[in-house]
């Protein structure tokens, strides 16, 4: 973003630069949010470098060295030179840290996690290459990962190797922060993935719910996004803008297939995931923004879209080549089951396309033409076509098809499922989009979005506008519930008393179906191919 124009004396062999990186505090703000608290950090060494215009990021080489306090360990995938064990990317900080050189591309690539309370699982000891979670922790609590879950983790990598029959790189760390005073995200790199969530979520179900599928997600960028990766988003150095269009892939079927690589090796179950599943679903199938804004837009706005409001979001769309792309790369996975009366899946895609011979960090790049071709030696089909209709033209009706195929289609019943459960005490919101409409802060009654075309928005409720009431009685969530409810019984409006900048007005609602929650019914008449796709892999 910025140049610095530096007249260099006659004769000098070097620039010494000092800077000052000023660590942010609030926790918003995705990788420029906080990265530190007083017990841990996570260096991000992009935020804390020069270098020279013109060469390529991989044609420069960096020597780097870090200084950490007395006691504190480090995790990273950057080689080690001298300070920590070189043969596991991490250990006890002994006085300054020096780290092999290496390209600025992999110097950006290889971010260093640190902390005084720190914990390494190990994940298939004796594999090559080895696989560790490299964990840091606001408490020593927070640190205590189950065996199970540590066993998942470990059948995760084998699951994934299952998928994409190769590795593309020397060793894997996942990065991991437990912290309530960090940016809680998760980012790709090739040799790790960086991994922020709350402090208890290995501690309290709710939140493991809610991130179960995060580091399958950042495991499966190593192969789509860092080994092969859309060639606008292979930009030679730091100062070329990228192309966003085939987000759609590099995130689309990432998300796609961080969720089956979750329920394959056990960290979330297959009836969990259908229950995610059937809320993805059901939000996509209430985006009224489809009408005018096509998937391939909501990649190209990313950079934008990242950081919206969550007011008039379904109207707008956001990055919905995440959520989307799960119900595409579904119907995708379906569509080749069918065609090869069941010989083969995505997985001989992933196989395919990713795989190739194991190695250290490489990049393939692709078109979209890649794609299709690689699509189309699976199974036959105008996959070019396919695609075009989904992801570049607008189609009213969200892509369900898949999953109407896959043995189950999207219902709606009045109890919620264990994840809405999980998901309303996590992000403290409760999700009215398939009822009337609207999405309400949990407790505060506070409307943070409304649905076009639905009842709220139908009798003049906007976003930004706070729920005070509901028939006459003072808001609370369960108020909410039980009104919802009694819309089936009666005739009546659904009366909603709202304050909307300091002023009071009562809205009426013509609204008469109950609470209605997303869930995915079983259709006995088909064959049951979700469950197959989400059947373990790897042998045991």
């Amino acid at each position: 973003m910025f140049t610095f124009h530096v007249d260099v004396p006659a004769g000098a062999a070097a620039v010494d630069v000092a800077l000052d990186y000023l660590s942010p505090a609030a926790t918003d703000g995705f990788s420029a949010g906080a990265s530190a608290t007083a017990q841990l950090t996570v260096v991000s060494w992009n935020q804390m470098l020069l270098y020279p215009a013109g060469p390529r990021s991989d044609d420069l080489t960096y020597t780097a060295s870090l200084s950490l306090p007395a006691g504190w360990q480090f995790g990273t995938a950057l080689p080690i030179a001298e300070g920590g064990d070189a043969a596991s990317g991490g250990g006890a900080a002994a006085g300054t840290i020096r780290f092999k050189p290496v390209s600025l591309t992999t110097l950006v690539d290889s971010p260093v996690i640190a902390g005084a309370l720190f914990r390494v699982v190990p994940l298939n000891p004796g594999m090559n290459p080895p696989h560790e979670i490299d964990i840091a922790a606001d408490s020593a609590a927070a640190l205590a990962m189950s065996p199970a879950r540590a066993a998942a983790h470990a059948r995760l990598v084998d699951e994934a190797l299952a998928l994409f029959g190769a590795t593309h790189y020397r060793d894997y760390h996942f990065l991991y922060t437990l912290s309530d005073y960090t940016a809680h995200f998760g980012l790709e790199h090739h040799e790790s993935s960086d991994n922020r969530v709350s402090e208890r979520t290995l501690l309290d179900d709710d939140e493991w719910r809610m991130s179960s599928h995060l580091l399958p997600h950042e495991f499966v960028h190593s192969w789509n996004g860092k080994y092969r990766r859309p060639a606008d988003l292979a930009t030679p150095d730091y100062q070329k803008p990228m192309e966003s269009d085939l987000l759609w892939v590099y995130e689309g079927l990432t998300h796609y297939l961080g969720y089956v690589l979750t329920a394959r090796s056990g960290l979330e179950s297959p009836e969990l995931l259908r229950q995610e599943l059937a809320v993805i679903a059901a939000q996509m199938a209430h985006r009224p923004g489809r009408e005018w804004r096509p998937v391939v837009d909501t990649g190209t706005a990313a950079q934008i879209l990242y950081g919206m409001r969550p007011d008039w979001s379904s109207w707008r769309r956001g990055v919905d080549f995440y959520r989307e792309g799960v119900l595409l790369w579904l119907e995708a996975d379906i569509i080749i089951r069918t065609q090869t009366k069941g010989a083969r899946s995505l997985d001989d895609f992933c196989r395919r396309f990713h795989g190739g011979d194991s190695g250290g960090p490489k990049l393939l790049t692709y078109t979209a033409g890649d794609v299709y071709a690689a699509l189309n030696a699976v199974a036959p089909y105008d996959w070019k076509k396919f695609w075009s209709e989904r992801v570049e033209a607008a189609p009213t009706r969200a892509p369900l098809g898949g999953l109407e195929s896959s043995g189950w289609r999207l219902a709606y019943r009045e109890e919620r499922s264990d994840y809405i459960k999980s998901h309303e005490e996590s992000e403290k919101e409760i999700d009215c989009t398939s009822s009337i409409g609207v999405v309400l802060q949990k407790k505060t009654g506070d409307i943070l979005d409304v649905i076009p075309g639905m009842a709220a928005a139908a009798a003049g409720v906007g976003p930004g506008m706070r729920l005070v009431a509901l028939n006459g009685k003072a808001y609370s969530d369960d108020v909410l519930r039980d009104a919802l409810k009694a819309t089936k019984q009666t005739t009546a409006p659904l009366e909603l008393l709202v304050e909307n900048a300091g002023y009071f007005r009562t809205y009426s609602l013509d609204y008469h179906d109950g609470e209605r929650n997303p869930i995915l019914e079983r259709v006995p008449s088909q064959p049951d191919l979700l469950g197959d796709i989400l059947k373990p892999r790897a042998a045991k």
